[in-house]
């Protein structure tokens, strides 16, 4: 019999046909779940092409420690997302915390261990306040912590009437602080495994993995997710969400006052500009990694992703002399491109134009 003229034909009405459209599916499918990491290897390849010494062992552990505090900040912003929230006061926090630490060291005259409670101590408070601010007072997240940003970031500044703390430091009341920072505290910023692995990535590398875990393999992170997706459903299912969410932002805190820790450790002093370019950085992490491999929602992994390509960028961009004033151009617009090409593929594999 002959097919009827009226009849439609499709793509799989021949085997021909099909197989074209399942490899397109498929093809679109990966350039979607992979758009970002394309990118990430090919800025790789171009500057291992003109700078040899960029795929160095050392230059690459360059790297991871440039990104690490970033990395670690954007973390905690990574869990206020899951949660439904966002946390912007991830710098002030790390920059608070490691003058904390520096006060503790040179002004108390502490031992590392002292200080290093002081700066997880401060973490959890800020983390608290924020999660009173929003659960108890019903404070939105962008404004209470906000506030939190600009209360730290000016409370930072009291003890040592805005200067930067180190030994030989005058302080507002005229005495000097003679303390020094211990080989065993700056062991956190400086030490490096097998003199290779320097301290602060093998951090990044604990909290990775912990964090990916606990948020992707634990009752506490599915029920995160569940309330970032739906407060109302999850509170309606018996998830305590106003603990939660306090709970996410106490951890978001002690992971950024990690951070501060590891900045102290690293420079030595308490800088009090140190916390100035974090928060754009961790926010800007955090929000790549929704690019990343297709999971189109906070992801641990993928925000530590996120900070190695900009530190990838940065650093190849240095090594070939860029100019300093056109680095930030084209770290957003690299970003940009690839972040737009990752969604706007996801569209077309979904079927959506």
């Amino acid at each position: 019999m002959m097919r009827s003229a009226s009849t439609t034909l499709t793509p799989e009405d021949t085997p021909a046909r099909g197989f074209v459209a399942r490899r397109r599916d498929s093809l679109l499918a990966l350039l979607e779940r992979g758009g970002l990491l394309f990118v990430l290897a090919a800025l790789i390849v171009v500057f291992a092409v003109r700078e040899p010494a960029f795929l160095n062992v050392a230059n690459l552990f360059s790297i991871l420690q440039a990104v690490s505090i970033v990395a670690l900040l954007g973390i905690g912003v990574t869990i206020t997302l899951a949660a439904g929230g966002f946390d912007l006061s991830v710098g002030s926090i790390a920059a608070s915390a490691q003058m904390a630490a520096s006060y503790v060291l040179v002004v108390w005259h502490g031992g590392a261990w002292g200080a290093v409670a002081a700066c997880l101590a401060l973490g959890i408070a800020a983390g608290l306040f924020n999660g009173v601010l929003i659960t108890r007072l019903h404070v939105p997240d962008q404004l209470a912590t906000l506030g939190t940003l600009f209360l730290l970031a000016g409370l930072q500044l009291i003890p040592t009437g805005g200067r930067s703390l180190a030994t030989g430091t005058i302080l507002p009341d005229g005495t000097e602080a003679d303390g020094t920072f211990p080989d065993a505290f700056l062991a956190f910023g400086r030490a490096r495994l097998l003199d290779v692995i320097p301290a602060p990535v093998l951090v990044l590398l604990a909290v990775t993995v912990l964090v990916s875990i606990v948020m992707a393999a634990t009752r506490w992170g599915r029920v995160i997710y569940a309330i970032g997706g739906n407060e109302t459903a999850a509170r309606l299912a018996g998830a305590p969400a106003a603990r939660y969410r306090i709970a996410a932002y106490v951890a978001s805190g002690a992971i950024a006052s990690l951070g501060g820790l590891l900045i102290a450790a690293r420079v030595g002093r308490g800088d009090v500009s140190a916390g100035h370019s974090l928060l754009l950085d961790a926010v800007a992490a955090a929000l790549v990694g929704y690019a990343v491999w297709g999971a189109k929602r906070p992801n641990v992994p993928g925000t530590v992703i996120g900070a190695v390509f900009v530190g990838v960028l940065l650093n190849g961009l240095t090594m070939l002399n860029a100019p300093y004033y056109l680095q930030d151009f084209i770290k957003g617009a690299l970003l940009v491109v690839a972040l737009a090409f990752t969604f706007s593929v996801g569209r077309r594999a979904d079927g959506r134009v």
